[in-house]
């Protein structure tokens, strides 16, 4: 099976995906966003500063916390604006 990776031009922006499940859930920072997900709270300052990358568990925890779809969590994980973002929003 193939490693997918970001489309050409795309810009990884975990910080978006992080972002968004906070907001969604309307919770208070990382450490609740830590604590919802079961992970160490460095996890999540790894994966905030783009040193860890989300991994497929995570990923489906955090569809499954968050009711997101996997495909939009995938999307939020592109930079606004980057040349694949801008593509695939036309």
């Amino acid at each position: 099976m193939p490693i997918r990776r970001l489309p050409p031009g795309a810009e990884y922006d975990p910080n978006r995906v992080l972002d968004a499940i906070i907001s969604r859930l309307r919770l208070k920072n990382d450490a609740a966003l830590s604590r919802l997900l079961e992970v160490a709270p460095p996890v999540i300052s790894k994966i905030r500063h783009a040193t860890l990358p989300i991994g497929a568990t995570l990923l489906i925890r955090m569809h499954e916390e968050s009711d997101f779809s996997i495909g939009e969590l995938r999307a939020l994980m592109v930079r606004e604006g980057s040349v694949a973002a801008t593509a695939d929003a036309g």
